[in-house]
Order: structure tokens, then C-alpha cells, then sequence
């Protein structure tokens, strides 16, 4: 299957992204530039993390704007596959692709530290090579992770499932003290409503090898190869 990465002024884990998919995972991938309008040749999307176009005015805000924006929107509608990390989950919430916003961490600190996040719904194509409960260690690195949405959009996530991963400690633990930057209910990553466009702060990429301190981000990539190969075939 074939990888898209899209690539905004100031992104900055692209490569880290190709590395994790092809590099360790086998799968092709190329660079999507922020003025590329077309994306049928691919299989599945990545909006990776960074700083896109300085992150002037909010996070996203000026991505949403991008070509590259309408294009993910129209392969997000047909029900093809997204993946936002990051700077890319804030691209997806300002774009509309998913609900609520990334505000500044509550503590107004940049934090870049290793998280774990228990998977609280395994039935998505996200998440499907993992069990419930299942602790992930995987790396974050943002000032503005803090996710709050109106109680009729939280009510409607959690009700839904479609909160997919949430700050924890080691035991599965969900409290405020183990909460890095704020967000309501330790919410570390959610999916639309469709359940083909996923929106994550940690960042996974960083997380594919046991030599860098760990691999347990391949799980995301590993669910969504397994779901997507099986959909082609």
C-alpha cells in the first residue's frame, strides 16, 4: 500500500513518518507538498507534526487554507483513511475534518516527554492490532495539546467510542495528576464519526523502533495496513 505524507512549510517530522512506514514497516510512501491537489494515487493520508506555516494566528488555522486541505477533505469523504499527528490532529480540527480544538497546554509549557496512553477502543482501523486497555509508549512534543470541545461534543465522543486513546499511567490509571497538557477527560486521540480520520498528539513515528526507546507506535501503522490491505485485496 501507498503512503501519502503531506508536507507543510514548517513540518518537520515528515521524515520521521517515511522512516516509520517504509523504513521500518516496509510500506511505500512519498512527500505530498501543501499545493498538490491530488491524492487518488494513495492508499491512506498522514498530516505529520510541525509548525505549519509558522503556526501563525492558532495552530492550523493558515493549513486549513492549503490546496492540499480540500484534496484530504475530498479523500476523507470518500472514505479514505487520515491520520493527523500532532500539528496535524490541530490541522484536522481547524480544517472540520474532526470536532473541537488544541489549545495551549494548561500549564503554558512546551512539553516534550514520553506519554502512556491506554486504548480505550481497539474496533477501529487505528487501533485493531491492539486490545483494550493496552498501554502505549509513545513520545509527545507540543505546547498546544490541550483538547476541549462543548459537553454535547465530548458526550457524543465518549458515547460513541470515538475516543481512541487517553493519558494514563503505566497501570491504565486515568487521573489529572498523569494529564500532560489539560485536555478534558485525558484525551490523547479521537476519530470521526466514519472512523477513517484519526487525530493524535503523541507522536507514533517517534516511536517505531525498540533503539530509540520504544516501539509501540507501529501499532497505529500496523492497524491500519492490516485494514486497508484487506480492503484492497
Amino acid at each position: 500500500m501507498k503512503f501519502g505524507i503531506v508536507v507543510f512549510p514548517g513540518t518537520w517530522s515528515e521524515k520521521d513518518t517515511h522512516y516509520a512506514v517504509n523504513g521500518v514497516l516496509g510500506q511505500d510512501a512519498e512527500y505530498i507538498w501543501h499545493g498538490d491537489e491530488k491524492l487518488d494515487q494513495y492508499d491512506a493520508i498522514v498530516l505529520p507534526g510541525g509548525f505549519s506555516y509558522g503556526d501563525f494566528l492558532r495552530c492550523g488555522a493558515i493549513a486549513r487554507f492549503s490546496p492540499v486541505m480540500e484534496a484530504v477533505r475530498n479523500f476523507a469523504n470518500k472514505g479514505g483513511p487520515v491520520i493527523g499527528i500532532c500539528n496535524g490532529f490541530q490541522v484536522l480540527c481547524e480544517s472540520g475534518l474532526l470536532p473541537g480544538v488544541l489549545m495551549r497546554n494548561d500549564h503554558l509549557e512546551f512539553r516534550c516527554i514520553w506519554t502512556d496512553l491506554k486504548v480505550e477502543n481497539p474496533s477501529t482501523m487505528f487501533t485493531s492490532t491492539a486490545t483494550a486497555g493496552q498501554i502505549l509508549h509513545i513520545p509527545m512534543s507540543h505546547g498546544e495539546g490541550n483538547y476541549q470541545a462543548d459537553s454535547a461534543t465530548i458526550k457524543q465522543l465518549e458515547d460513541n467510542g470515538q475516543v481512541i486513546f487517553r493519558y494514563a499511567d503505566t497501570d491504565g490509571n486515568i487521573t489529572p495528576a498523569i494529564n500532560p497538557n489539560g485536555s478534558i477527560n485525558n484525551i490523547a486521540g479521537i476519530i470521526n464519526e466514519r472512523g477513517n480520520v484519526m487525530g493524535m498528539m503523541p507522536h507514533p513515528e517517534k516511536a517505531s523502533e525498540k533503539l530509540i526507546g520504544g516501539d509501540d507506535g507501529n501499532v497505529i501503522f500496523t492497524s491500519m495496513i492490516e485494514n486497508i490491505v484487506t480492503t484492497l485485496a
